[in-house]
């Protein structure tokens, strides 16, 4: 499928909220294909092509899974929604914004899964506290950017959502309760409850629907929309609106985080560009200490100089002229070998010594002198035994005629990044992220440490062609709030 399908966002308004309020929450989320998955590199590259008192402290959801091309892909997680609660398991996207799960009634909704979760089918009716979402409630309106012709008073409020790969889930809202685990002391957690409008799935198509091995009840998007769970709590002055990831590249597992991280403590920051994604401005790139030579605007996208950071991406894609020059500064680094390609794309090499020492470091060179440096062993994977491949890719993600830049899990692992959506800033820090964080309680103002955690799925192995497709999820790429149901 052509990538640049992944980038034809159409970006819902984002409406600037106020608030008196903060506090933390922090999620585990467990990796889609953690544990012992194994992968083929091209499923990667089509995964990361269809491609987010009142005060609410830190709340902790285990994460799980590993940032290797060669078994990790998308991270999910465990949250409680409903009156009494009841469990669904949500993949956790920065790409997206809507949080929606499948309900009663879905047309063409898995029913099971092969990662060794149940799935389920949330019930308005079965729950006490959940009110269907009317066109003229606010959270329908400021969604959809004003009032809608085709969403009159009466009338449930509708979404409908498409995907690269030509899935798609329509449905409409509601607003119910969603129990998180508030951390309330160290290493110790009590459950509270935040009111959430939220996507109520009726129908599903392509990999969302029935015939998906690898099914999920839904998508909990962390985009900066009005729509997402993020900015519905800071609205309601239950939370600061910041948050932070700290994935393990080496054991799996690793924190997410909503709120105040103050140990270890982001420095250095660098401003977000005003996009639907998580865009940063990319100065130079240095491999091995050498700047690369490119053109001033090589990493502008349109009228914006834009580079995404998206944990929900498992590679990193660079411009050809950007990719080409990276990829001869690696070779240089041993003239003596010969690459191979695997899979049709990807660049390998035999290579029996320690990469670490063999192969140079890669750092990208943000606005406000924020850097970002990759190890080998983070943009290096081992597909076979001593055969290491180059996990960035040449990019034909394509938006108004230029090549765009994206960086995702693969560089993102191993470093506590931070999304402060009250400064417009993004920021990191080389972390060792199997072991905790602290986050600070705004309530009490005391710091509280949060562990690591990594709950593996059911860890069926991918073999064959057929089952590795099904494997796949991927990023959200178009939202359209336009659906009327009578």
């Amino acid at each position: 499928m052509d990538l640049r399908l992944v980038i034809g966002f159409v970006g819902i308004i984002v409406i600037q909220l106020s608030w008196l309020a903060s506090g933390n929450v922090v999620f585990q989320v467990q990796h889609k294909f953690g544990g012992n998955i194994i992968k083929t590199l091209s499923q990667f590259k089509a995964h990361d092509s269809h491609r987010h008192r009142r005060i609410l402290s830190a709340v902790d959801l285990p994460i799980g899974g590993d940032g290797s091309p060669t078994s990790a892909a998308l991270y999910f997680t465990k949250i409680q929604i409903g009156t009494p609660p009841k469990d669904y398991h949500v993949q956790v996207d920065t790409g997206s914004d809507l949080l929606w799960v499948n309900c009663a009634g879905c047309k063409k909704c898995p029913k099971k899964s092969d990662l060794g979760i149940s799935l389920a089918l949330f019930n308005p009716e079965a729950s006490s506290t959940a009110k269907i979402v009317d066109c003229n409630e606010d959270i329908c309106i400021s969604t959809l950017s004003g009032p809608s012709s085709d969403c009159k008073v009466g009338m449930y409020c509708s979404y409908s959502v498409s995907y690269g790969d030509g899935s798609s889930t329509l449905g409409y809202f509601v607003r119910d309760n969603v129990q998180l685990d508030r951390v309330s002391g160290d290493l110790q957690i009590t459950s509270m409850n935040g009111s959430v409008a939220f996507g109520c799935g009726s129908q599903q198509s392509g990999e969302l629907g029935g015939s998906s091995q690898q099914a999920l009840d839904g998508i909990l998007g962390f985009g900066q929309a009005n729509s997402s769970m993020l900015s519905q709590l800071a609205s309601a002055k239950k939370l600061r609106k910041i948050f932070s990831h700290c994935l393990d590249g080496s054991q799996g597992g690793g924190i997410f985080a909503i709120g105040e991280v103050v140990q270890p403590k982001v420095q250095q920051t660098t401003p977000m560009i005003p996009e639907a994604h998580y865009n940063v401005e990319l100065k130079t790139i240095e491999v091995g200490g050498d700047i690369l030579q490119l053109p001033t605007d090589i990493f502008d996208v349109g009228e914006k100089r834009g580079t995404i950071i998206d944990s929900g991406t498992t590679l990193a894609y660079l411009p050809d002229l950007v990719y080409k020059q990276v990829l001869q500064k690696i070779e240089a680094a041993q003239p003596g070998l010969k690459s191979h390609i695997v899979e049709q794309q990807f660049t390998c090499y035999k290579y029996s010594g320690d990469i670490d020492n063999g192969f140079p470091d890669v750092i990208f060179h943000f606005e406000n002198s924020l850097s970002l440096k990759v190890y080998p062993h983070q943009y290096m994977f081992e597909v076979a035994d001593q055969d290491w491949c180059v996990g960035f890719q040449d990019s034909d993600l394509q938006s108004q005629g230029k090549e765009i830049t994206l960086l995702g899990d693969l560089v993102l692992t191993d470093k506590l990044v931070t999304y402060d959506l009250e400064k417009k800033t993004i920021g990191w820090v080389e972390y060792n992220c199997s072991t905790s964080i602290t986050v600070k309680d705004e309530q009490s103002g005391n710091g509280y440490k949060v562990g690591a955690h990594n709950i593996s799925g059911s860890g069926r192995i991918c073999t064959s062609t057929n089952y590795l497709v099904s494997c796949l999820m991927f990023l959200l790429t178009v939202i359209f709030i336009n659906t009327r149901i009578d």
